[in-house]
């Protein structure tokens, strides 16, 4: 019987569909075995970070299942402010450029803000306390869970 397990020997990675593909070495019988996986590109580009998820560019599939067109809209000029959350928001920016930095997360160095922009789909988290310093004046839709 032969093993369940598998040395991939080439991987490739199809951008456009975000499906991984392995092949492995000839077997005795000089049968290769492949797998393949997918994966959704919208889950592969989201990160987290200091309890702010950032999803990259997402899909407009993905913007029209949440229904983010038909969220309120909201906007500001460049500025510095301090925001807290009393409900998660979760937001897509149309434009603008922000560095949020969330309270107690350091002494305002490098790893202690996470910056948005035009494109991206983020989630803040309920109690969240922190500062948003706009570089670039934002539009954006919202929704408050």
């Amino acid at each position: 019987m032969a093993s369940p397990t598998m040395a991939a020997t080439s991987v490739h990675l199809h951008s456009t569909t975000g499906r991984l593909s392995l092949c492995s070495a000839p077997t005795r019988g000089g049968r290769r075995r492949f797998a393949a996986v997918r994966a959704s590109a919208s889950e592969a580009m989201a990160t987290e970070k200091l309890g702010i998820r950032v999803e990259r560019n997402p899909p407009e599939s993905r913007l029209s299942e949440l229904g983010v067109r038909q969220w309120p809209k909201w906007g500001c000029d460049k500025s510095k402010f301090p925001w807290t959350y009393s409900a998660k928001e979760t937001c897509y920016l149309l434009q603008g450029k922000v560095k949020v930095y969330p309270d107690g997360a350091g002494a305002g160095g490098e790893e202690d803000f996470v910056e948005i922009a035009a494109g991206d789909l983020v989630v803040f988290p309920k109690g969240m306390s922190c500062t948003w310093d706009v570089a670039e004046a934002v539009d954006k839709h919202y929704l408050f869970e």
